[in-house]
């Protein structure tokens, strides 16, 4: 079976894919968290292995999850959009959620 790209896209896909160490590049805005039942859960997506988990922000999957991507490099990301949560819907409870992620060392180096 033919396939539907040229040699030269397959070729540019796997130039790009060469030095990129797992990580994901992705051109534009990408959203890590995405919040649902006002700040109980959320949906988070994993640049690393390509799914998106539903996750509930209390739990210690939820911790563990945020500590790979922050391993990862994208623990500036993922900060930013914690504190625009939070600032976008104060009474979820981003400004918390933030606070025991850094109470258990997920975003240290």
């Amino acid at each position: 079976m033919a396939s539907n790209t040229s040699k030269t896209a397959r070729a540019s896909v796997r130039a790009g894919q060469a030095g990129q160490g797992g990580a994901l590049s992705v051109l534009g805005e990408f959203k890590y968290l995405i919040p649902l039942n006002g700040g109980k859960h959320a949906y988070v997506r994993n640049l690393l292995n390509g799914k998106t988990t539903h996750l509930r922000t209390d739990s210690d999957a939820f911790v563990e999850e945020i500590r790979a991507l922050a391993g990862a490099g994208h623990a500036a990301k993922i900060r930013a959009e914690l504190t625009s949560l939070a600032a976008t819907h104060p009474s979820d409870g981003w400004d918390r959620c933030e606070k025991r992620l850094v109470e258990a060392g997920v975003f240290e180096a």
